[in-house]
């Protein structure tokens, strides 16, 4: 009788266990260093998105979320150290993250290994869901294509003629080659490309050399520049007057607190993911709100996105009723969901997110300590021709 109380007890010890059981997510991402003001929204996001996916309680089926954060310092090797511990040690159900491009690269085979997801968020490069892809990567984030195709449309036209200047790593790389291509699509070329180190802060060598190469150009001159994390070049390269050689500078959205410089740049035009007073929908209405009243400010750029990931956590094991891997990818591919930005669409071929992007035009506001992206043109999925890599 003493044995049999004693097994009973277990096995309604683990039953109980069992039915409480949490839902474990692993945010990875590079809390600390050059990109921590991305990581801080793309983590206020995913908790945001989780709320609100949620109804407020935390919990699906009654299972409550549990996030543990990790914190990658943006080198690869910790990346994939971290993953290893979320999937191995904290036996986490998928993980999130990261912000920056060569550390996904080196997390993406640990998914693999431990045959559990990883959803991409923000980390750009092509590569992620393309060359490197394996079926366990979901990217709610855009990639480098969905850049470039958005603000080639939005940059290319008759007699325009368009150099590049990007960091020289996986981010610049894929972002400028994807541009090219883009640009090809539409019959036109780069006239020259400059690539740099991520901490450049002279770039009077390499604007010269831009300079060179466009100066006898006849029509419309515009140099392309792609960038992330601190040292923006787009004053510097400013401060040298590139008005003598007809040359003006382009580039895509970028966070509130980069925005503040494009205010020397009225009438600059790009394309951008995200800018809070641009889409029009219920989520993104909650996400202003909400973020506002707790946080004094607008939602920015990796805020949204972070909200994208939550709420497709969220929907996905509701849509597949269960954290089963098998069973997410299979709810996973060709899912629809609702976002700050519209409806996004998991791609079945890459499991990369489609979703909106936005044609802007640079409006200076006294008022506004930030330039504002004016909408031109909102491009749809139907109007970015995002080709498979993978």
């Amino acid at each position: 009788m003493k044995k049999w109380l004693i097994s009973s007890a277990i096995s309604a010890l683990a039953l109980t266990s069992a039915a409480s059981a949490d839902i474990k997510i692993a945010h990875v991402y590079g809390k600390t260093g050059p990109f921590e003001a991305y990581a801080k929204q793309s983590h206020d996001g995913l908790m945001l998105g989780l709320e609100y996916a949620t109804g407020g309680t935390m919990e699906i089926n009654g299972e409550k979320i549990v996030v543990i954060e990790k914190d990658t310092q943006l080198k690869p090797d910790n990346g994939k150290a971290l993953l290893e511990e979320a999937y191995g040690d904290d036996e986490v159900d998928l993980a999130v993250g990261p912000v920056s491009s060569g550390v996904a690269l080196a997390m993406l085979p640990v998914a693999e290994e431990y045959e559990k997801l990883l959803i991409v968020e923000p980390a750009v490069a092509d590569s992620i869901t393309g060359a490197n892809y394996n079926r366990y990567i979901f990217r709610t984030g855009r990639n480098s294509s969905q850049d470039a195709v958005a603000n080639a449309i939005a940059l290319a036209g008759e007699d325009v003629h368009i150099a590049t200047l990007a960091q020289d790593y996986a981010f610049g790389r894929d972002g400028i080659a994807a541009f090219r291509e883009a640009l090809e699509g539409q019959g036109q070329g780069i006239a020259h490309e400059e690539y740099v180190p991520t901490d450049t802060t002279d770039f009077t060598a390499a604007a010269e050399r831009i300079f060179t190469a466009m100066k006898d150009l006849e029509g419309d001159k515009k140099l392309f520049i792609i960038w992330a994390g601190g040292g923006n070049p787009m004053g510097k390269i400013q401060a040298m007057d590139p008005s003598r050689f007809g040359v003006e500078i382009a580039t895509g959205g970028n966070i509130l607190a980069a925005m503040k410089a494009y205010k020397d740049f009225p009438g600059l035009e790009g394309a951008t993911y995200y800018y809070y007073e641009i889409p029009k929908n219920d989520v993104n209405d909650w996400l202003v709100k909400t973020h506002q009243d707790r946080f004094g400010t607008p939602p920015d750029f990796f805020t949204a996105g972070g909200m994208s990931a939550g709420i497709a956590v969220v929907e996905a094991i509701k849509k597949a009723g269960s954290t089963d891997t098998e069973e997410l990818i299979t709810a996973m591919e060709g899912m629809e969901w609702e976002t700050p930005k519209g409806t996004m669409k998991f791609r079945a071929d890459d499991h990369q997110a489609m979703q909106t992007m936005y044609h802007f035009k640079i409006k200076v506001d006294d008022n506004v300590e930030w330039a504002i992206p004016e909408l031109v043109r909102e491009l749809k999925l139907e109007d970015l021709p995002i080709p498979v890599r993978n």
